[in-house]
């Protein structure tokens, strides 16, 4: 297993925390519309608390170890890289837990690009576990807002984990898919799966919308998010969400390899082959 002290030097060597790329700016936008309850940045969470900017700043200085300091409005945003051990370290926990249930689990990224591999390997293992991956709703319609107006895409699986696509854009089953933030694509799933009669998942394990939608719908949820992605942390703060661990979530997609092997050792799960 990869040890701690390797874990954290690649964490900073790769930029997945200390100095991140994503600028204080776009952090600080994303808490002035959270605040102001903009849907682009809930990610299908409804919020129970007032969670004003201020509230937001000092929740994500102590959840990510960013600056407190509001009069700090430029620059690169930090994250403390012991925060994100500390949250590798609980995901691994549940996904452990949930192995050990043999519960039903399902995958979905809304960063298709840069984390599949991350999670289809996770994916492999739990089903190696005997956990059943799921994988509803394929191919059903989910219409998205995206800066160009409303396009229609469809929910794909590859190797076990969500994503959509945008129709047309890619054959069914390719490795590629959109960057999306929305809450529609885990709804339509988990309404298939109720439709059908289940089994329900007992852990949805993601990014943005995955997480913050199965969350607010009360099914255990665990996921990644960056800086600029309070809504997973206010879950977590709520209870609606499980674990968030803070890291830069669009760095090259090699870089989460050794993150994986990471969680694969301290949930003791089985090692399958990488992806890719």
């Amino acid at each position: 297993m990869l040890s701690t002290g390797a874990l954290r030097a690649h964490l900073l060597a790769a930029r997945l925390a200390g100095p991140v790329a994503t600028s204080r700016e776009e952090s600080l936008r994303s808490y002035r519309l959270f605040a102001a309850r903009d849907p682009r940045v809930l990610l299908g969470l409804d919020p129970e608390g007032g969670w004003g900017e201020g509230d937001l700043l000092r929740l994500m200085a102590d959840k990510c170890g960013v600056s407190a300091d509001p009069s700090h409005v430029s620059g690169p945003d930090v994250i403390d890289p012991e925060r994100t051990v500390a949250g590798l370290d609980a995901f691994a926990e549940r996904l452990r837990a949930a192995a050990g249930a043999r519960a039903p689990v399902l995958f979905g990224t809304g960063h298709p690009h840069r984390l599949l591999g991350f999670y289809a390997t996770l994916a492999g293992s739990m089903s190696a576990a005997g956990c059943d991956v799921l994988t509803p709703a394929r191919g059903a319609v989910v219409d998205m807002k995206t800066r160009f107006g409303v396009r229609r895409h469809r929910i794909d699986y590859v190797r076990g984990v969500a994503l959509v696509r945008e129709d047309g854009a890619r054959p069914p089953g390719s490795a590629t898919g959109a960057h999306t933030h929305s809450p529609l694509p885990v709804r339509i799933a988990l309404g298939a799966l109720a439709e059908a009669g289940g089994p329900l998942p007992e852990l949805v394990v993601g990014d943005h919308g995955w997480v913050c939608g199965a969350g607010q719908l009360g099914v255990e949820a665990i996921g990644l998010a960056d800086t600029d992605d309070p809504a997973l942390f206010v879950g977590e703060a709520e209870g609606r969400v499980s674990v968030a661990v803070p890291l830069d979530d669009a760095v090259r997609a090699d870089s989460y390899r050794p993150l994986t092997r990471y969680v694969l050792g301290r949930a003791d799960l089985p090692r399958r082959q990488e992806w890719p």
